[in-house]
C-alpha cells in the first residue's frame, strides 16, 4: 500500500454560458446533420431511450483517448475513464465537463474502473492494464492503496499463479458485502483473486482454460446482490461468450450462456462478447463489445438489446473512423451503467472515444 500527492487536474470553471440540456442536444451530430433533427429512439416498452449522441463536452485542447469505464458518484456526477492525457474526467449530468485528472500516469494504460463507498467515502479501483497493478483512489485522484501483481497467489494445487508482473493484466474489480473486493486478470493469465477490504490477499480461482470454472478473458466482474440473501460474483467471461457465477468464496455455482453454440458466432443469443455489468433494481446491464447493450432480467433473461449494430464489420472493431458512426448503433460497448434516473451511459473502445447517453423516456 502507499500513497502519493493529488495527481495534477485539468478544470474548468463552471461559471458562464449555461449548459444545453440534454433535449437541446441534437441527436444524430454527424458532420452535416442538422440542429432539431428527430430524435433517435431505441428499445421498447419501459425501455425506451433517446440517444444523446456525442454526450460529453470535453473543453478545448482536450480529447479522449479509448473510453473504457463509467461510473455515477452519489451526487450525480459522471466519471470516465480512458487510454488519453488525464484519463479521469468528471462531468454534471447535461454533460458539462468539470475537471479532470491522471496527469500521464495512466496515459495509454487507463482501463476497468468501480467505485465504492467506503467509510462514508466514495472511492475509485482502477485497473490500468499495462502498470500490472491496481490503485484505489478518492474521487480527486489521491491514492489510497496500490496493489502490485499478487505474488501470493496459488492454484488449486498450491502452485504459485505468477513468476513476475508483465502476465498480470487487471482489468475490473468487484465488491463484496462484506467489504471483499475481487479483482480480475483479464487480459494476463484469467484468475480472479479475492483481497479484503485492507487490500490482503485471501485467494484465487478461475484462470485460463476450458474447464466450467476455468476462463478465457475474465473481462467484467460485479457482485450480484439481486437475491440479497445470496449474493454472488458474476464474471463476463468473454471469449467463452458466457456469464460464470461463483460463490463468494471462489466456488462455481452455474453458468449463464447462450442456448447453442451456434448464437455465439452468428450473434442471435444473449451474449457475444459481454464486458462488464451495472445493477439496477432486478436488471444486470451488460456492455457487450459485440455492437450492442444488453439488459437481462433477475432471471438473467433478455428484456431488451440496445443499439444493436446490424454492420457485422463495425461490431467489436476498434477501428471505424468518427465519420462513420450512426447514431442508434453501437461498435464496441465496452463500459455502461445506469444513474439514479434509470438513464444509460455507455462508453465504447475507439482510439477517440466515443460517450452516449440513453435518456430513459419509457413509461
Amino acid at each position: 500500500m502507499e500513497s502519493s500527492k493529488p495527481l495534477r487536474k485539468t478544470s474548468f470553471p463552471t461559471a458562464g454560458a449555461k449548459a444545453p440540456a440534454d433535449n437541446q442536444v441534437p441527436a444524430i451530430a454527424k458532420t452535416g446533420d442538422k440542429a432539431g433533427a428527430k430524435p433517435v429512439l431505441i428499445g421498447s416498452g419501459e425501455h425506451t431511450y433517446e440517444w444523446i449522441d456525442r454526450w460529453a463536452k470535453l473543453p478545448a485542447g482536450m480529447s479522449f483517448g479509448n473510453t473504457h469505464a463509467v461510473q455515477e458518484t452519489a451526487d450525480g456526477r459522471i466519471v470516465i475513464h480512458h487510454t488519453g492525457h488525464d484519463s479521469t474526467a468528471i462531468f454534471d449530468a447535461t454533460g458539462k465537463f468539470i475537471e479532470a485528472w491522471g496527469g500521464a500516469t495512466y496515459l495509454g494504460h487507463g482501463h476497468g474502473m468501480d467505485l465504492r463507498l467506503e467509510n462514508g467515502h466514495e472511492t475509485l479501483y482502477l485497473a490500468p492494464t499495462g502498470l500490472h497493478k491496481v490503485v484505489k483512489t478518492d474521487l480527486k485522484g489521491n491514492v489510497l492503496m496500490t496493489l502490485e501483481y499478487p505474488r501470493l497467489a496459488r492454484d488449486k494445487s498450491g502452485n504459485a499463479c505468477y513468476t513476475n508482473s508483465d502476465s498480470y493484466v487487471p482489468t475490473f474489480t468487484a465488491f463484496s458485502p462484506n467489504g471483499d473486493f475481487y479483482i480480475t486478470d483479464g487480459y494476463g493469465l484469467g484468475w480472479i483473486h479475492r483481497y479484503d477490504i485492507q487490500g490482503n490477499y485471501i485467494q484465487s480461482f478461475g484462470g485460463r482454460g476450458e474447464a466450467p470454472d476455468q476462463t478465457h478473458g475474465p473481462h467484467g466482474i460485479c457482485c450480484d446482490t439481486r437475491r440479497p440473501d445470496r449474493p454472488m460474483i458474476v464474471v463476463a467471461d468473454r471469449e467463452h461468450h458466457r456469464l460464470q457465477y461463483f460463490t463468494l468464496d471462489g466456488r462455481l455455482d452455474h453458468l449463464v450462456t447462450n442456448d447453442t453454440p451456434r448464437q455465439n458466432s452468428d450473434g442471435t443469443g444473449k451474449l457475444r462478447q459481454p464486458c462488464h455489468f451495472s445493477r439496477r433494481g432486478e436488471l444486470l446491464l451488460i456492455p457487450d463489445l459485440q455492437g450492442r447493450v444488453t439488459i437481462l432480467d433477475k432471471n438473467n433473461a433478455v428484456v431488451v438489446h440496445l443499439g444493436d449494430n446490424p454492420n457485422i464489420a463495425r461490431r467489436a472493431n476498434n477501428g471505424v473512423p468518427p465519420g462513420d458512426l450512426i447514431p442508434g448503433h453501437f461498435c464496441c460497448p465496452h463500459g455502461a451503467t445506469w444513474d439514479h434516473e434509470g438513464n444509460i451511459y455507455v462508453v465504447e473502445w475507439l482510439p477517440y472515444g466515443r460517450v452516449t447517453k440513453l435518456r430513459r423516456v419509457g413509461a
